[in-house]
């Protein structure tokens, strides 16, 4: 997919719109305890800067419920990124009105650079509200879209905005995030390769299907995989599973099947009474009935092995999700594992979702991966083959 890109467009002078995803988490004074978002929109930023715009950068953060709460402010966020551009970052109380319209005249004579107060302050923002999105679009000139991480949601200052003021265009991150997808997706270097995990078949059924019929092996992994054991009659003790998923997970095999597609269950896994740091644990086989009323908490060391067989000779691979409870040792054992196996693959490496995310910069080997995106559920729905509202609302108007 192509789109109208931000250095494609003349900003000199110009106002500049650009919708960011600085969701980013708060620490009890307010304090930024992770900046991987915001610094992932730096370069679009700074080239805009560069470029002799004046910048309004919007975002929402948390979930406020529609109402002002000082708890989900951005305040700390402009001045966490003030510190990071080296630069004044003037802050508007509001996301409308006069006090955006101030903030906007004031970055003139500091950094060029405002944020406004919280979208979702205003509930019109989730409602796509086109009054809303009139007023937003009053304040700027161009509008150019770097949240992808949001754009799977059809929000004022995502669809809507997008529509108001002309030529509007992805930034850098968002070009980057659509195009390791896109690619990934429609001409893959191969072997091509996915491995999925986390909690829920139910999450990402329509990422299963829609890979089955590009990848060339499928390796399942973490909670999900009970749910595909239960169907099968193997024993899961009181391991998580989907029992309106039963049936889901079987067709699944079948197209498999039918594809010849290596779809790789694990063989081994890590049992626990309890999931709690020192819970006594035990590895067996997933045919082992001895799991009882314990609960499946990691991949074992067979299954270890065998995911990263498939990957030893992947040119691109895909993970999304964690093998296991990563964030309590030893049950983090399999998603490390993972982690550096796919840090280790000579080729395009795309990992997605937030604990995921978590693994590959717990394992120290983020640096190594080719692309880390910064949407989970939206890339969960480009990968499902969804249309992001965001994405489509750029390319409509893309030459």
């Amino acid at each position: 997919m192509a789109l109208k890109t931000i250095d494609a467009l003349d900003l000199a002078g110009k106002r500049v719109f650009i919708r960011v995803d600085f969701n980013v988490p708060l620490d009890d004074k307010g304090k930024v305890t992770d900046d991987a978002r915001i610094r992932a929109a730096l370069p679009t930023i700074q080239h805009a800067v560069k470029a002799k715009a004046k910048v309004i950068l919007a975002s929402h953060l948390g979930r406020p419920k529609g109402k002002p709460n000082p708890e989900f402010s951005l305040k700390p966020v402009a001045d966490h990124l003030s510190a990071l551009l080296g630069r004044p970052v003037a802050f508007a109380t509001d996301c409308i009105g006069d006090a955006a319209k101030q903030a906007v005249a004031s970055a003139r004579t500091s950094g060029n650079v405002a944020l406004l107060e919280n979208l979702r302050f205003h509930p019109e923002e989730e409602k796509n509200d086109p009054g809303f999105a009139s007023e937003l679009a009053a304040l700027a000139d161009r509008y150019v879209n770097d949240a992808f991480g949001s754009s799977h949601r059809a929000h004022a200052s995502v669809e809507a905005l997008a529509r108001l003021l002309p030529t509007p265009a992805a930034g850098m991150l968002m070009e980057k995030e659509v195009r390791y997808l896109s690619e990934a997706l429609g001409s893959p270097a191969r072997p091509f390769v996915a491995i999925l995990g986390g909690a829920k078949v139910s999450d990402k059924i329509e990422v299963i299907d829609n890979l089955l019929n590009r990848v060339d092996a499928l390796a399942i992994g973490g909670a999900m995989a009970y749910t595909f054991f239960k169907s099968r009659g193997l024993p899961v003790g009181r391991s998580l599973v989907e029992d309106d998923k039963l049936d889901a997970a079987r067709a699944i095999t079948a197209h498999a099947s039918e594809r010849g597609l290596r779809l790789e269950l694990p063989t081994d896994h890590v049992v626990a009474e309890r999931i709690e740091a020192g819970a006594p644990h035990e590895t067996l086989q997933v045919s082992d009935p001895r799991i009882g009323e314990r609960a499946g908490v990691d991949i074992g060391p067979a299954t270890i092995a065998r995911f990263a067989e498939i990957l030893s000779g992947a040119k691109t691979v895909i993970w999304n999700g964690p093998m296991g409870v990563f964030e309590m040792p030893p049950f983090d054992a399999g998603t490390n594992a993972v982690a550096q196996r796919v840090a280790e693959v000579r080729g395009t490496t795309i990992v997605g979702g937030g604990d995921s995310v978590a693994a590959v910069t717990k394992a120290g080997v983020a640096d190594k991966i080719t692309h880390i995106s910064t949407g989970g559920g939206a890339s969960l729905e480009f990968l499902g083959g969804r249309k992001l509202p965001g994405v489509e609302a750029l390319a409509d108007k893309t030459e």
